[in-house]
């Protein structure tokens, strides 16, 4: 796999000039959802060299990265004159870069594409990696590719744009990058103030995090080992982001990874030896940020299910990523019933 520039922009208007010239296209399209296409898109179209740009724009929500939205994209670059040599700006959250990605490598058996991240989550996590995709059959991110973008441009002055629950919703990734590096950067991410934020101290951060997933990304591209790493968290966090979802009370993406590393680290403790004060910190600043997410018993069978669908198991095994302590990562780890049950009750009263 291809590795993609990322580029921690200085001047959005140069770093972007040079990213779309760096790749040869016949023509461009920007995609957008209707939320940047308010508040970002006026930014670049003021741009001289994005005057000839063709805008597509989708729904915004993650309710959005659908099999209809992305068939909208590839009807919107087929009867727009796009070709094999077109390009394509991916321009607004995950949702935007994971479903434009993936429009872009199936359209024509794949075109080029750039990111533009205009949220912390999609800074950190989901414009980085190659991973693309929509969901499907009540499934997060059931069908997709891995296809690298020709870049990134981080420009956090469009955080600017963003509220508090999203803002949290990113930092929840960054949190899980400081927990499979070192202590002294997991250390630094649960005394940064998320109620009132520094966005100087904040671009430090992001770039390091940035930097944390990359070198995983570059040691195991297609997810065969180290990249599972980046999975903590993923495996309960999308149950219960998939059961929200079923109950018509959709969660943000990062608050639900936020409370399966709550889940996680708890198993952690109990199955690899992770030090019980580390847990309980952790758990502490996520309760602190991002409150929790109220199930009963009688939906661990449901979360179960879920769990059962992810696509890191094999032979229907439930697999997790868990921790021996910060930075010692055990990756293909399982758990029964039972633990996983008692694990949802850790979750329902701690």
């Amino acid at each position: 796999m291809n590795k993609q520039q990322i580029i921690v922009v200085s001047s959005l208007e140069n770093d972007l000039r040079n990213a779309i010239e760096a790749v040869p296209h016949d023509k461009l399209f920007v995609l957008t959802d209707n939320t940047t296409l308010n508040l970002c898109w006026p930014i670049l179209s003021s741009y001289p060299f994005m005057e000839n740009a063709t805008l597509i724009t989708i729904g915004s929500s993650d309710a959005n990265k659908t099999l209809e939205s992305l068939a909208h994209v590839w009807q919107e670059l087929s009867s727009k004159g796009g070709s094999r040599k077109s390009l394509l700006l991916n321009l607004g959250g995950g949702m935007v870069t994971d479903l434009g990605g993936f429009a872009a490598s199936t359209f024509k058996r794949g075109i080029s594409y750039i990111n533009i991240p205009t949220t912390l989550l999609s800074m950190v996590d989901a414009a980085v990696g190659g991973k693309t995709g929509i969901n499907f059959n009540g499934l997060k991110n059931e069908i997709g590719v891995f296809n690298p973008s020709s870049s990134v441009l981080l420009c956090t002055q469009f955080l600017r744009t963003l509220d508090q629950a999203n803002n949290c919703s990113g930092y929840a990734e960054m949190l899980k990058h400081g927990l499979i590096s070192d202590t002294k950067h997991w250390a630094e991410l649960i005394r940064f103030n998320l109620a009132d934020i520094d966005y100087i101290k904040l671009q430090e951060l992001v770039a390091h995090s940035v930097g944390i997933k990359e070198k995983i990304v570059s040691l195991d591209p297609y997810e065969q080992g180290i990249r599972k790493a980046l999975n903590l968290g993923h495996t309960v966090g999308h149950a219960l982001e998939s059961l929200a979802l079923s109950t018509g009370k959709p969660v943000l993406h990062g608050y639900a990874v936020a409370w399966g590393c709550i889940c996680e680290l708890y198993l952690s403790v109990q199955k690899a030896g992770f030090p019980s004060d580390k847990m309980h910190q952790t758990v502490q600043f996520i309760k602190d940020n991002y409150g929790k997410m109220q199930i009963n018993c009688k939906q661990y069978d449901t979360l179960y299910e879920f769990m059962t669908h992810d696509k890191k198991n094999s032979s229907g095994i439930i697999n997790f990523t868990l921790l021996g302590e910060i930075g010692d990562i055990r990756i293909n780890q399982t758990a029964t019933q039972k633990e996983i049950f008692e694990m949802l009750d850790f979750f329902r009263e701690c």
